[in-house]
């Protein structure tokens, strides 16, 4: 019998997409937000396309991006679902710790504080961190070009967030959050 990888890995994702919703309900109110129109394009537009990327196979059927990277495997499968599992959790995780701090956009909250325990003693973005994992996940469950192109574009929004992210904190929490920067890195534990 076949697992039903693709079945189990939007599954995964449905289950991140209903816990992100259901924590929307009970965040602060934004004391400093990043204007609509430069997060559309730096960051929601990005995101759009890259998982567009990583929908339907038959739109990229005949196009180096449906192309396999490598034969297909029920055992990298596998490993790839196992990814999307570690990172949709990692990614839940830290919005949990989070709590009302967080918030989908670039945002100060009101009251904001700066949180360094559970996934934030080990990199400073582990909401990032985690859905790089289950975006790389997806992609190596896939196993075509489209996989990697999408977990690029998803680094690449990630980071130019992040960077602004970083300058806000660091406005706002002056040295604490410069220690914190220099202690724990931004994306890979040890690394990055």
């Amino acid at each position: 019998m076949e697992l039903p990888i693709a079945l189990i890995i939007k599954l995964l994702w449905l289950c991140f997409g209903l816990y992100w919703l259901w924590g929307w309900r009970r965040v602060k109110g934004a004391q400093r937000s990043e204007p609509v129109l430069p997060r559309l394009l730096k960051y929601w537009l990005p995101l759009a396309v890259a998982v567009a990327l990583i929908g339907p196979s038959d739109w990229f059927v005949g196009g180096w991006l449906g192309q396999r990277m490598y034969p297909p495997s029920l055992a990298i499968a596998l490993i790839g679902t196992a990814a999307v599992a570690l990172g949709i959790g990692f990614a839940c995780w830290a919005r949990y710790v989070l709590g009302r701090n967080w918030s989908s956009v670039v945002q100060v909250k009101q009251d904001h504080e700066l949180i360094q325990r559970g996934p934030y003693a080990f990199v400073r973005h582990p909401i990032y961190t985690g859905l790089l994992l289950a975006f790389l996940g997806t992609a190596i469950a896939i196993g075509e070009w489209r996989g990697l192109v999408c977990v690029v574009i998803v680094f690449a929004s990630f980071w130019f967030k992040l960077r602004l992210e970083e300058r806000w904190m660091r406005e706002s929490f002056g040295p604490v959050y410069e220690a914190y920067m220099h202690r724990v890195k931004a994306l890979i534990p040890g690394v990055l």
